[in-house]
Formats: structure tokens, C-alpha cells, sequence
């Protein structure tokens, strides 16, 4: 951490108070995340500091006007609910010029949160209640977001779901075979093509205006949902970084991939991959309810299609890592994409066994 640095962003910021420290925070991999502590004259208040990845997050400005415009949207239907809009979304604090960022001397963006006091995030689901609760979170984000003009969003990983897109680069990166490695996973390969239909389904949808264009989170995995100390309950949607337009199915489904799946990411033995029926309705349940009938019957519908779309588009995309040398997932052993490719395709081969089941369970919850 360079000080000199901090003290620079600091000065940019309208802190009241003596700063009693900043020290690293949290775990994640992508921002460099500090929390920010001052003495004011009615207590501690803290913050939260980040320094954006630039390397991954190309367009930092559009993607804070996306936060921007999200959280404000958020405070506002939260204060007409009567909630709590200082702790049930994020709040950014303004630089000295206005902006929801500053760029310092380097050209490095950072920006400020008020920090959530009393509450925790869960890295691993510890009991049923913690999936639930997240469910209900992200539900609860689309129902509040459902009238945002998701239009107006700026895209800021371009083609992040499209199945159809993603297909087409596994299809290059099968032909090209740069590493050699086709000939030893004709399995997993022929898994893939067999599929081709499978991937245009949530797209057509889209493409033909039936299933609607969304502000969807696109990481909604359990630590990115802050839960209250006292009440054990959900209270806030965190790391707003991929907000995007997007199809509600999509966010649904990749929390069904990663928190209802029975085994690690990437488990070699196959038999212990399967989806938990018993899961994934204590998902569907908070969900719906979360919702609040903010989403039409034919997303509904397709919610069981986005768990298994989910799944395999991310078993595609490892597999694709995979023939392309292991560039863009970090492994931590040799095999370990192909390991994860064919976790999702046991998982994906699971739910479609299952689907008239998971059918059933969103239609117990519909109305």
C-alpha cells in the first residue's frame, strides 16, 4: 500500500473527522479494497475504499455511472418502502469535484462506499437459511429494479452471456487446437456440439422481445449479499461491478450452478456431482418471493432453463480455456479447467434428468 498514494485520494474525498486508519479489507481478487476508519465528533465512521482493477474493468467510467445510476435508483424505492436506504444498498460517496470516482496522479481509479455496519457476508453456505436469504436479496434487486431502463446501461463485458457467442468461440478454439489438446477430450467435445440448439434458446427469446432486457447483477454467488448480525436476515446486494442489462433468468441460474451443485467447482469424482433438488427449491422459493411479482410468467417459466443455460455455458467456456492453454481461469494444478468443464456437464446432464421435477417446483411457487 503506498501511503503517499492514499493520503493523494483521501484529500480528494469530503471526510469529516481525523482519519484513524486504512487497512486492507476482505478477500477479494479483483479490487485492491481498504477500510477506512475517522473519528468524528459523534463516533467512528467507516468506509470503504477501492481501487478499481483496470485490467479488468476497461471502461471504469462507465461502469461507476452504471453504480451511480443503480444505487441512486435503489435509495430512492427503498425510501418510498419505508427501508432503511443507508444499510439495505450501497452508497457511494461523492469525490470533491462531484464525481462517483477520482482518478489519481497514476491514472488509477478509486472510489468510496459508507460501510455497512453490523452485518456479514458468507463466503460458503453454512445452512439453508444463508441460500434462502440470498435468494430472497437478489429476488428483492430485481423487483426493485424492474422499472430501471436497463437500455441505459452501458455493457460493460460485452457478450457476457450470449450462449450463442460463446459457442462460436469454442467452435474456434476446437479448430485451431493451438495446445493439442482436442484429440484427448472428444468426450467433452461431442457434449458441447450435441448442444448447439440448447445455446440460442434464452437468446432467440430475447432477440424476439418475449423474455425482457433486465438490470442483472451477473455474480450472484452468497458473499456478494451483506446479512444482518442481529436478525440472520439479507439486507444488501454488494460489488455492483458487472451490472449490466441482462435477462433475470441468467442471474437466477448461476446462483442454481454454484449453491445448489453438491460438489466443488472442480471435483474429479464425478459421482458426487449432482444438483440438490432440496436447494434449489429453498432457492426458488426466496426467489419468487423476493420478486414480488415483479417478473412476467414466461421468465418463470424459464428459470429452470437458466440453471442448466448457466451451467453449461460455463462448462463451455472452461473447456474452451482449456483448448486454448489454460489463459484466461487460473489454475492451480494441470487439467484443472477440464476438471471444472466436466463438473458443469455432469451438472448440466443432472438438471436435464431433472427438469420436468424443477419444472414442477418454480410452478408450486408461481402463484
Amino acid at each position: 500500500m503506498n501511503d503517499t498514494v492514499i493520503q493523494e485520494v483521501i484529500s480528494q474525498f469530503n471526510f469529516a473527522g481525523t482519519r484513524e486508519e486504512c487497512i486492507p479489507y476482505g478477500n477479494g481478487h479483483i479490487n485492491d479494497t481498504y477500510l477506512l476508519t475517522f473519528r468524528t465528533e459523534e463516533g467512528i465512521r467507516r468506509f470503504i475504499l477501492q481501487k478499481m482493477n483496470k485490467n479488468i474493468f476497461t471502461k471504469p467510467v462507465e461502469l461507476m455511472e452504471n453504480v451511480s445510476g443503480v444505487t441512486s435508483w435503489l435509495k430512492k424505492k427503498i425510501q418510498e418502502n419505508g427501508g432503511d436506504e443507508t444499510r439495505e444498498t450501497l452508497n457511494l460517496v461523492a469525490s470533491k469535484d462531484g464525481k462517483p470516482y477520482y482518478v489519481d496522479s497514476v491514472g488509477d481509479y478509486w472510489r468510496v462506499y459508507f460501510f455497512i455496519e453490523n452485518a456479514t457476508c458468507f463466503d460458503v453456505v453454512e445452512n439453508e437459511n444463508d441460500f434462502y436469504q440470498s435468494a430472497v436479496a437478489f429476488g428483492h434487486f430485481q423487483g426493485l429494479l424492474a422499472d430501471y431502463p436497463a437500455e441505459t446501461l452501458h455493457e460493460t463485458i460485452v457478450n457476457f452471456h450470449n450462449t450463442v457467442d460463446r459457442f462460436e468461440k469454442f467452435q474456434a478454439a476446437l479448430k485451431a487446437d493451438a495446445f493439442g489438446r482436442a484429440a484427448e477430450v472428444q468426450e467433452e467435445i461431442k457434449f458441447v456440439l450435441d448442444r448447439e440448439k440448447l445455446t440460442h434458446t434464452l437468446c432467440d427469446l430475447q432477440n424476439s422481445g418475449r423474455l425482457p432486457l433486465r438490470v442483472t447483477h451477473n455474480d450472484t454467488k452468497l458473499n456478494n449479499i451483506m446479512i444482518d448480525n442481529a436478525t440472520g436476515k439479507a439486507i444488501c446486494v454488494i460489488d455492483l461491478d458487472t451490472v449490466m442489462p441482462g435477462l433475470s433468468v441468467n442471474d437466477f441460474g448461476d446462483s442454481i450452478r454454484f449453491g445448489a451443485s453438491t460438489a466443488q467447482e472442480d471435483e474429479r469424482d464425478l459421482s458426487k456431482v449432482s444438483c440438490d433438488l432440496h436447494l434449489y427449491e429453498v432457492y426458488v422459493k426466496g426467489f419468487i418471493e423476493g420478486c414480488n411479482g415483479a417478473l412476467t410468467d414466461l421468465e418463470l417459466d424459464m428459470l429452470p432453463m437458466g440453471a442448466v443455460l448457466m451451467t453449461f455455458e460455463c462448462g463451455m467456456r472452461f473447456l474452451t480455456d482449456y483448448l486454448e492453454g489454460d489463459h484466461y481461469f487460473k489454475i492451480h494444478r494441470e487439467g484443472q479447467n477440464l476438471d471444472r468443464a466436466r463438473t458443469q456437464f455432469k451438472l448440466v446432464k443432472d438438471m436435464e434428468e431433472k427438469m420436468s421435477q424443477m419444472k414442477s417446483i418454480v410452478e408450486k411457487y408461481k402463484n
